[in-house]
């Protein structure tokens, strides 16, 4: 297992309950060593270095070649390259998993590179070309968390259950191109990734720190990318400061601002319409491109697809301490622990519209004290993501040799089979809510009328 943070912490234990394995094989790698006697007391070895281009063949290989059996990659660190660590685990015949696509250090900040060049669209090619050039093979599973991984479990399954829902005729889809006739015969227009985190700490954020109810580091990267979205086919209108790629699958634009500093208008069950932040994540772009249709070269179905993101109050005070301070990050970056967590929901969903029922969410309502009673270590945000991790570390072990995938590409309900018991309430939701609800109110307002549900309604201008 590469990285021992917060996820790190929640997925050691569920790797415990979960498989079993040769304990003297088990090692953990970080490079601070604050956590490892939470290694160490169990037996296992913890491994302090920082992996680089440089060394991490010759400090990988030898773990991973020893003794009998298949070796498992677990890969949830940050400032490791993900394509190369699955490329090297592919060639030892290694299993491997991630939660997203993570290049080495200086991607996320490099003042030199164009906003396209750090997308997560142009990481997720590099994997697409990887899996076109060598398909097949040892699976290696690319962005299973909770979002990217999960939700796009959770997607097919809403899809099953408005079709049912609007007596649509259908058959559950065997294929890609099944999945994307069915999503278009429904009349979903777009897809937003819905959460509210509503954890609260038990003392109040002081200044100068970051605080969040997951990696710090990580949210600040995708924070700083550029805004991006799976782009649909019923869109009319485009941000001027909105671009498309010029190579790859085409699937989605990118908006030339900071994804935490972009809003959108969005609902969940609890606090019903609410803003989200747009940030970049793996999820918008393969999920809109696994449901595209084309007709010859020509797309003629494709769903909106982006990232709506209301995190807990301490990390929204933390975002705003750091843009009103001209982007000067905090001297000070924390994850909230459960010890450190009064009470509140992390509410993740998919919400689906434009369809005959309106709009659809459908998701996990975990409380920070239901994940107490289920599993250690961990916030409710983190036994979101670790027990995604586990699903699909399951279902990599049962097909060994499929290749690189992504979490769209596998067993929905056999990757939510082994997740559910630890999402507490999964529930979906019908709401007749539009983003011209209450609008244009006092000031006018540039909105399609005809259409509630294109983005330029969405977009928080």
């Amino acid at each position: 297992m590469i990285g021992l943070g917060s996820i790190g912490k929640g997925t050691l234990p569920l790797i415990e309950r979960h498989f079993k394995f040769d304990k003297s094989r088990f090692t953990v790698i970080d490079p601070v060593d604050t956590d490892a006697k939470l290694v160490r007391d169990k037996g296992y070895r913890f491994q302090k270095v920082a992996l680089t281009p440089e060394n991490y063949k010759n400090i990988l290989t030898p773990i991973l070649s020893a003794g009998e059996g298949q070796g498992f990659v677990v890969n949830l660190s940050v400032d490791t390259s993900s394509l190369e660590l699955m490329k090297l685990c592919r060639k030892l015949g290694v299993l491997y998993l991630d939660t997203v696509v993570e290049p080495w250090p200086g991607f996320y900040f490099d003042e030199n590179a164009s906003a396209a060049d750090r997308t997560n669209y142009a990481l997720r090619e590099t994997v697409r070309k990887e899996k076109a050039r060598k398909p097949g093979g040892t699976t290696a599973v690319s962005c299973c968390g909770a979002n990217p991984g999960m939700v796009s479990w959770l997607v097919k399954k809403a899809l099953v259950d408005i079709a049912a829902d609007t007596g649509t005729k259908f058959k559950e889809p065997k294929n890609r191109k099944g999945w994307a006739k069915l999503m278009k015969k429904t009349g979903v227009k777009g897809i937003h990734i819905a959460e509210r985190d509503t954890q609260r700490a038990k003392q109040p954020k002081p200044p100068n720190t970051f605080w969040n109810t997951w990696s710090v580091e990580g949210f600040l990267s995708e924070g700083f990318q550029p805004a991006e979205l799976g782009w649909g086919t019923h869109e009319a209108w485009k941000p001027k400061n909105a671009k498309s790629h010029k190579k790859g699958c085409n699937a989605a634009i990118y908006i030339e601002q900071p994804g935490a500093n972009t809003r959108v208008r969005s609902w969940c069950p609890t606090p019903g319409a609410q803003f989200g932040f747009l940030v970049t994540h793996n999820e918008a772009i393969s999920i809109a491109d696994y449901f595209t249709l084309e007709n010859g070269k020509k797309v003629s179905y494709r769903p909106t697809c982006h990232y709506a993101y209301h995190p807990a109050d301490e990390a929204v005070l933390s975002l705003d301490e750091l843009f009103g301070a001209a982007g000067k990050v905090q001297k000070t970056l924390h994850v909230l622990t459960e010890d450190e967590i009064r009470d509140g929901t992390d509410e993740l969903g998919v919400f689906l519209y434009g369809h005959k029922k309106n709009a659809y969410w459908y998701g996990s309502q975990l409380s920070v004290e239901e994940t107490r009673k289920l599993a250690p270590n961990q916030n409710a945000t983190g036994l979101q993501v670790s027990s995604a991790v586990i699903a699909g570390m399951a279902w990599a072990l049962e097909n060994p040799e499929a290749g690189i995938v992504e979490t769209d590409e596998m067993d929905y309900k056999r990757c939510l089979e082994i997740q559910m018991p630890y999402l507490g309430p999964v529930k979906g939701y019908y709401t007749d809510w539009t983003p011209l609800d209450g609008r244009p109110g006092f000031f006018k307002e540039d909105l399609d009328k005809n259409d509630p549900w294109q983005f330029r309604n969405i977009l928080v201008q």
